[in-house]
């Protein structure tokens, strides 16, 4: 069956909140909307007759005069609600039976049970928001640290935006003159002076590039700081694991080749979402399960942003890994309760992961190695994935502009260029969409929003 994701001329209804609390919140949105509430509630007055941003206490009822439950509903009128649509809020007590039976009965009085996201889909539909908005509300209700949660708060509030619109309307400024130009080709008057259109568009790609670049703290600030604790076997990395995030999520024993698969587990640093992911011990081995783990191992390190490579204070040895040049390294002694030795170099981090010695420093120095310098009052990241390829074809098109540029090319190749930048970033704020897109952003949402 095929779902018009433009189609919002049905009432829709859903859960607004998680089930398990003390209430619970079922929305109602549409033209009928309120006729719907009306038909399910008593109050003082209709909801019909009464002003939008108003609260009103009554009963849920069968229409059998049966009171389900005793509510307080939140009205809001046409225009002016989350959706563009009439919307009533009906707070429960949070029984999944009484949020069942108002559902149904919302729906036996016409409503229909709503979609992932359609709340905020028709949201944008209605002009209420742009598409890049839209899903900062997802990753607000993701977010799960201090950081992820400013950076997704940042692009609701509009300010991405604002500014992906700014470099829009400078281009649809710029794209303007040259098709002027088109119009009176005969008489060979040019509106664009060159060197202002190139200083323009030199200007724009600053930005698009600062955009661009933020991207990878942006995504790492989402989904989190991947750290490899990696090294021989027996030298504490299960150990070290649990104690950094104050649980026993890996099997320890002194048996060297315990781990033999990866185990991943995060924790929150100083509002950062850090993953960890004990490995398999490198070494040289024969059985081939244990190879399988060290392979994995081997996927771990070219994954992580961060590389804690361990050894012990008796055994200081670190055997070569491959490291790139984006990756952070941290050699860290461990099992220094084992020795009185300090005959290790200065630039390791010594700890006893058993312990809990040394574990502050070392979290503290995982935190300075996440650079959130940029991450100012109003400051601009990118996080989105779907964003940030838009973003690198609008620079393509953008150096393809700048190029027939300065190779003099006919005037309609270069205003096709600088089409091409501004569809791009059409994508990002749903100026320039498709319905697949659409639905496959808004399957994302959980039902409700």
């Amino acid at each position: 069956m095929h779902y018009d994701v433009l189609d919002t001329s049905t009432t829709i209804v859903a859960p607004a909140t998680a089930a398990g609390g003390a209430t619970m919140v079922v929305r109602l949105s549409g033209n009928k909307a309120i006729n719907i509430a009306d038909a399910m509630f008593r109050g003082h007055m209709p909801l019909s007759e009464a002003k939008g941003y108003t609260l009103h206490y009554g009963n849920i009822v069968r229409p059998t005069g049966e009171v389900i439950d005793d509510v307080v509903v939140a009205l809001f009128r046409a225009p002016h609600s989350y959706t563009g649509d009439d919307t009533v809020e009906i707070t429960l007590h949070g029984s999944e039976y009484i949020t069942s039976e108002t559902l149904r009965l919302a729906i036996e009085h016409g409503a229909t049970m709503a979609t992932p996201g359609e709340f905020t889909r028709r949201a944008f539909l209605a002009g209420k928001m742009d598409l890049s908005r839209a899903e900062a509300v997802a990753d607000i209700i993701a977010s799960d640290s201090k950081w992820s949660h400013h950076v997704a708060a940042t692009q609701m509030r509009g300010g991405y935006s604002e500014r992906l619109m700014g470099l829009r309307s400078e281009l649809l400024r710029l794209c303007s003159l040259l098709e002027l130009e088109l119009d009176f080709s005969e008489e060979d008057v040019e509106f664009a002076d060159r060197s202002e259109l190139l200083s323009a568009l030199n200007t724009i790609e600053k930005e698009i590039d600062s955009l661009c670049s933020s991207f990878s703290l942006g995504n790492t600030l989402k989904n989190g700081v991947n750290v490899a604790i990696v090294g021989e076997p027996n030298v504490g990395k299960s150990t070290l694991l649990n104690t950094l995030i104050e649980d026993d999520r890996a099997m320890v024993s002194d048996i060297a080749g315990t781990t033999r698969d990866t185990i991943e587990a995060t924790t929150i640093i100083d509002g950062i979402r850090y993953r960890f992911v004990d490995t398999a011990g490198i070494h040289t081995t024969d059985d081939r399960l244990e190879q399988m783990g060290i392979d994995r191992s081997y996927r771990a390190i070219a994954n992580a942003h961060i590389i804690l490579h361990l050894a012990t204070v008796e055994c200081p040895e670190f055997a070569p890994i491959e490291i790139n040049t984006n990756q952070r390294y941290i050699r860290v002694i461990n099992k220094i309760d084992t020795t009185t030795s300090t005959n290790t170099a200065d630039d390791m981090l010594h700890i006893s992961a058993k312990n809990n010695v040394g574990i502050d420093a070392l979290r503290q120095l995982l935190r300075e190695m996440t650079d959130t310098s940029q991450l100012g009052a109003g400051s601009i990241v990118v996080s989105n994935m779907r964003h940030y390829a838009s973003l690198k074809s609008a620079r393509e098109a953008l150096c393809d502009a700048r190029r027939a540029m300065r190779n003099s090319l006919p005037t309609d190749l270069i205003s096709e260029d600088l089409r091409r930048v501004i569809h791009h970033l059409g994508e990002i704020t749903g100026d320039i969409t498709s319905d697949d897109i659409l639905q496959s952003i808004f399957s994302k949402f959980c039902i409700g929003k």
